[in-house]
């Protein structure tokens, strides 16, 4: 990396963009966007190197490290041809099938996953897959540093690139969302012990929740489990995706009276479980497993344009700005082989979530984490690497979800069929992310390849959202 001078007036990197491109971590965000039609080369290098590429000035950036160690963005020319990649794929057949090219697009997605991005560059990449598959005729992946932005972030970047197919001169719309409140409506006959109760519970929940998660951070390990292999080091991944419909989670969500996260985050409990059954019959349900839930901290539902972003003060913040939730994937006793209610999935996820909202624990847990990214000292935020390292590699699983448009959108007046993201460069051996887009939910796998069996944990969760669709639909 380039040594610099310390009083060169240059933009410093934040610490969270320091400890997420360590030599602890390295973290990356892959966007795949699906098209319906194929882009031609020379116009889709005219829309990344004048749409894309002005968007942040770190994207024309690389970081450079002072001579006392801290790093900082320096500004650069960028060549288009280094970032902007088109992968060759034959089949030995001379012409390949969808299907072929499904499993050449999954092999590449997890190669570029392992990747360190080039010394000197900037820390993006475009690759262009011009083989139809299943999904597209041509799908396009951007690949870009975590230290650049988090998952909002780079969503919003991109969506800075897409317009509506049907009017481009119209916004982009995002869903709507309405608070749901179990209250009793008659409060005035709530005795002493409730007050008290709802008084209190908060102090003893954020106690609870805060010490928990540094314990997960520091010394509590999950088990070992047909989910956690507890390699020490990074392992190849594969992605694949599961698509369903949001009007059927709603249905549900309206039938159960809980939140569109806790029916989704059920289907994937109870589909962790099953999968865990299917692995091996003499597998423990009862494992103590937990997920790492990503959240945004930024009070805000929909997306804001990158220029208001990246203004100083701004109430939605360009950068990272997430928080961690562990959340105990719920257990299955010896006698319930059969998942006799898998509605418990979702009901054990709606209560904890809401006592965990209840308290202030994540609050204190961003904070923490705020405090440990003010010091700038590299030897420090080496230690908040490993810190943020270790609390990933102790949990079984991590998910991700992000709201998307309700719009049809298309990029250059190419429509999109769909679009999805992964994370690379993190230590579990199962990563889930979420995001909507056009009616449906798009779920996407990220497997240990050689440990997690990718094929029979999607249907897993295909029969998971069967059962607690019957189930819920079979309530009045």
């Amino acid at each position: 990396m380039e040594l610099i001078k310390e009083d060169d007036g240059l933009e410093p990197v934040s610490p969270s963009g320091q400890y997420l491109n360590s030599k602890v971590m390295s973290v990356s965000i892959l966007g795949i966007l699906e098209l319906e039609i194929p882009i031609d080369d020379s116009q889709a290098m005219s829309l990344f190197r004048d749409d894309f590429l002005p968007i942040n000035p770190r994207f024309s950036s690389i970081m450079v490290t002072g001579d006392k160690g801290a790093r900082k963005w320096k500004k650069v020319g960028v060549n288009m041809e280094n970032h902007v990649h088109v992968p060759s794929f034959s089949s030995p057949k001379g012409s390949s099938s969808p299907s072929e090219n499904d499993s050449f697009l999954k092999s590449y997605i997890s190669q570029i996953a392992m990747q360190p991005f080039p010394q000197g560059q900037p820390l993006w990449e475009i690759h262009i897959i011009k083989c139809p598959t299943s999904e597209a005729q041509e799908t396009l992946i951007f690949k870009l540093h975590h230290a650049l932005g988090d998952g909002y972030s780079l969503v919003a970047a991109l969506l800075s690139c897409l317009q509506r197919a049907d009017d481009p001169s119209l916004p982009v719309t995002f869903p709507s969302v309405k608070k749901f409140s179990s209250a009793n409506k008659d409060d005035r006959n709530i005795g002493l012990r409730k007050v008290v109760s709802r008084c209190f519970s908060p102090l003893v929940n954020t106690v609870r929740d805060f010490g928990w998660s540094l314990l997960k951070s520091t010394c509590v390990k999950d088990d070992l489990s047909p989910i956690r292999s507890g390699s020490e080091s990074l392992q190849p991944f594969s992605v694949s995706t599961i698509t369903f419909s949001l009007d059927q989670i709603k249905e549900i969500k309206s039938r159960l009276r809980v939140t569109v996260n806790d029916v989704i985050l059920g289907v994937i409990f109870l589909a962790t479980r099953l999968y865990m059954q299917r692995v091996s019959t003499n597998s423990n349900l009862s494992t103590n497993s937990t997920a790492l839930v990503l959240l945004n901290t930024r009070n805000l539902r929909d997306y804001k344009p990158v220029k208001d972003m990246v203004r100083p003060n701004s109430e939605s913040p360009w950068g990272n700005h997430f928080a961690f939730l562990h959340v105990p994937i719920p257990k299955v006793k010896p006698s319930d082989s059969q998942f006799s209610d898998p509605l418990k999935f979702v009901h054990k996820t709606h209560e904890v979530i809401k006592r965990k909202r209840s308290s202030f624990g994540v609050i204190l847990t961003g904070k923490l984490l705020e405090i440990m990214q003010k010091c700038r000292n590299a030897e420090y935020l080496q230690a908040v690497a490993k810190h943020i390292s270790r609390t990933a590699r102790n949990s079984s699983m991590c998910i991700s979800n992000l709201i998307g448009p309700v719009d049809n959108l298309s990029l250059a007046n190419h429509p999109l069929k769909g679009m999805y993201y992964t994370i690379a460069g993190t230590p579990e051996s199962l990563r889930i992310t979420i995001f909507s887009y056009a009616g449906n939910l798009r779920v996407a796998v990220g497997a240990e390849q050689g440990f997690i069996d990718s094929e029979l944990y999607n249907h897993s969760l295909l029969d998971a959202f069967d059962m607690i669709l019957r189930d819920a639909c079979q309530k009045q």
